[in-house]
């Protein structure tokens, strides 16, 4: 075997080793092509692949079956969050729908504070309007009466005039 000669300063050889010229055969190396060798290398026998597929299974197979384990509680860990989400989302929406029912009853309080402002004040006309009721029975009553009393004064004063008026003397 020959030593290639010394490095240059970059670390990458210069030329062909010493004592080969450029063009020259490297020793040791054919000219054939790389894959006729390859058909012989693998004729491998079924024993050892058996072997080597038992081996790498023997390997890998507690971590899948790990991992398998891992996934299946995930899945059922996703399950159950699913589950408590939707828990909590219809809780939310039961929340919402109080909200909702209390301010349909503050609605309520608001129109109920209306009608009982409406009913006091219906009460309050309806005491007025007694009073005023009364106060016209009364006033008609009064120029009744009045006028009772003109019209008698009149019938006085007519038959006091038909009494004074000079009468004629009868004559007999």
């Amino acid at each position: 075997m020959s030593i290639p000669g010394p490095p240059s300063p970059d670390g990458v050889l210069a030329g062909p080793p010493e004592g080969l010229e450029a063009g020259d055969l490297t020793p040791g190396l054919s000219d054939t092509s790389p894959d006729e060798g390859l058909i012989e290398d693998l004729t491998i026998e079924d024993k050892a692949v058996e072997q080597l597929t038992e081996g790498l299974l023997s390997h890998y197979l507690p971590d899948l079956q790990r991992s398998k384990q891992a996934l299946q509680e995930l899945t059922q860990n996703q399950v159950v969050l699913l589950d408590t989400l939707e828990q909590e989302i219809s809780k939310f929406k039961e929340c919402h729908s109080m909200l909702d029912i209390n301010a349909l009853f503050t609605e309520a309080k608001h129109y109920h504070a209306k009608l009982v402002n409406i009913r006091k004040e219906m009460l309050m006309l309806h005491e007025k309007t007694s009073k005023l009721k009364k106060r016209a029975l009364k006033l008609q009553q009064k120029r009744q009466k009045e006028e009772l009393e003109r019209e008698q004064q009149r019938e006085k004063e007519f038959e006091r005039e038909k009494q004074l008026t000079a009468k004629p003397a009868k004559r007999t």
